[in-house]
């Protein structure tokens, strides 16, 4: 991914959302358009039902930035899903806060 930064943050949370905020410099990565990396984010998001945002910091080559948004989105999601054993149940702050 050399000189790519993507920042990635997911929520499983029951509810669809995506934010792609990321542009390629070039329509395709030989024959693959770039258009289709967004598409196939909105579909997981949408049928993963998580809030999902991605953004591109910097990246300069459309192929670097292809595979730092997947990887990002896979550390983000093995962030999600992970155990954290300081935590007792599901982490929300759903019913808990007030106007």
């Amino acid at each position: 991914m050399e000189e790519t930064l993507v920042t990635v943050a997911c929520d499983l949370s029951g509810r669809a959302w995506h934010i792609n905020k990321v542009e390629y410099p070039s329509q395709k990565i030989g024959t693959f358009d770039t258009e289709l990396v967004e598409v196939f984010w909105q579909a997981v998001a949408a049928n993963g039902l998580m809030n999902l945002h991605q953004v591109l910091n910097h990246g300069t080559n459309s192929h670097h930035i292809a595979e730092g948004l997947f990887k990002a989105t896979a550390r983000a999601f093995r962030e999600a899903v992970a155990i954290d054993p300081r935590q007792q149940g599901v982490p929300s702050s759903k019913g808990t806060l007030t106007d």
